[in-house]
């Protein structure tokens, strides 16, 4: 069974939902480097501010997904929500990608 395709929404949601993964786990290593390790601050500082953008990077690239593939208000509020515990946006794209709210949304006939 092949993948559905991603609509130019879900794809901006894709994207983002990786990069802000990427920079959370990014973040959780320079937090362990500067409070654990005690070696340096520059990971805390650097992907914090990463972290920050990326956040919000999402967030608008939810809003976008959510109105252009209609998503329920359900979808909506969990792909808000998965921001924030660390490292959840990126299962959660791809469960949205298995059932195909990722997809552009099939219109009727005429």
């Amino acid at each position: 069974m092949r993948a559905p395709v991603l609509s130019g929404a879900g794809r901006l949601f894709a994207i983002a939902a990786f990069i802000e993964g990427l920079t959370w786990a990014g973040l959780l290593i320079g937090m362990w480097l500067k409070y654990h390790a005690e070696v340096t601050h520059l990971g805390v500082y650097w992907f914090g501010r990463l972290h920050g953008a990326a956040f919000l990077f999402y967030l608008v690239a939810t809003f976008i997904a959510a109105h252009r593939l209609r998503w329920p208000m359900w979808a909506f509020l969990l792909a808000f929500l998965a921001a924030i515990p660390p490292l959840v946006t990126v299962p959660l794209e791809w469960w949205f990608k298995r059932r195909g709210l990722l997809s552009a949304p099939v219109q009727a006939a005429p």
